[in-house]
């Protein structure tokens, strides 16, 4: 994954990031611990990460995971949502209510914390919070 960073904590990996993007991903993270308190932040593969859980595939895979994820690419801000409703993943739901966000299945992409709806991101962590995790 692209916008990884060899820190060890989530201040360290917001500490090293130039403005304007250091100011938005802290914007977000600012977000996803008020609206998750629930969630402990922490560093995984080198990107912010909150809400640790380990999966186990029904091939028998296992691994650690998280319920969110924060990446600074180089071109965009990513938002990594691990959880599905049962039909679609969280983030998928989520396209026509944030329409300057290019979102995948489950990662949301922007350029700018300003470019989305502070309401709705609210909305799809909690939501992203109260669906069974997924990858």
């Amino acid at each position: 994954m692209k916008g990884q960073l060899k820190v060890a904590t989530p201040k360290e990996y917001i500490a090293k990031l130039k403005e304007p993007r250091k100011s938005d991903v802290a914007a977000l993270d600012k977000l996803i611990r008020k609206v998750a308190p629930e969630l402990e932040p922490f560093i995984h593969i080198g990107m912010l990460a909150y809400g640790r859980w380990h999966y186990k595939s029904a091939s028998g895979r296992e691994g650690d995971w998280f319920r969110f994820g924060v990446a600074s690419n180089a071109s965009y801000i990513s938002l990594y949502v691990s959880a599905m409703d049962g039909k679609c993943y969280v983030a998928e739901r989520f396209k026509k209510a944030l329409p300057k966000a290019n979102i995948g299945k489950c990662c949301v992409r922007f350029k700018r914390f300003s470019d989305l709806d502070e309401a709705v991101l609210t909305k799809l962590i909690r939501e992203g919070v109260a669906a069974p995790a997924a990858m």
